[in-house]
């Protein structure tokens, strides 16, 4: 896929964020990752929990995989509509993504005694999905595995219910199932007071 920007703009915020997330992903693997620690997201029942995690989280990756497909769809989704958004409303829709990930995570969290910590951009990755089936519904999306086109309307749609069987289930621990609808959620309630409705 390849993404004309207007170069006199500068260099594109999900450009800037692909690059954060990939020098980070070095220096955690070259340094102390104990370093990296007070970035993650920890539970606020623990001693580790910082305000400032609610974002820089969101710029850790635990391996290769997961920072591929987080960059993969950050590419993808996210150029297409920060062209068709502008910078700044971009990277406002980003952040909420993120911070509300996060936020739905810390709520999960707290049934857990032991608390937990979380790391990724996947929450803000599900918003951009979201964000891009409703505004190009009909287009076509080539999945990786399995490699089949799919349309974007229904991508979301089976992505999020899916993230919401294996939440509820618990079939899949380890990943951060509700941070993911977290970001869903919050990326539906900013488009929607964007003014977003469903085509009739």
């Amino acid at each position: 896929m390849y993404q004309r920007f207007n170069t006199q703009a500068g260099i594109p915020i999900s450009y800037i964020l692909i690059g954060i997330c990939v020098v980070m992903f070095v220096l955690q693997n070259i340094s102390n990752p104990y370093l990296f620690s007070p970035l993650a997201l920890w539970a606020v029942q623990t001693d580790s929990f910082y305000p400032w995690q609610l974002v820089t989280y969101g710029f850790l990756h635990g391996s290769m995989t997961h920072l591929f497909f987080n960059m993969l769809a950050l590419y993808m989704f996210g150029s297409q509509l920060e062209m068709s958004w502008g910078k700044q409303r971009f990277a406002l829709y980003y952040i909420t993504c993120l911070v509300g990930a996060g936020l739905t995570q810390l709520v999960v969290n707290l049934g857990d005694p032991a608390g937990g910590v979380t790391i990724g951009a996947s929450g803000a990755v599900f918003g951009l999905l979201l964000a891009y089936g409703l505004r190009y519904p009909n287009n076509t999306i080539m999945l990786l595995i399995p490699p089949i086109p799919i349309k974007a309307k229904y991508f979301v749609w089976i992505y999020g219910a899916l993230e919401l069987y294996l939440g509820v289930s618990g079939r899949a621990p380890g990943i951060a199932h509700f941070a993911h609808l977290g970001g869903l959620l919050f990326g539906f309630i900013l488009l929607w007071q964007w003014g977003w409705r469903p085509r009739k």
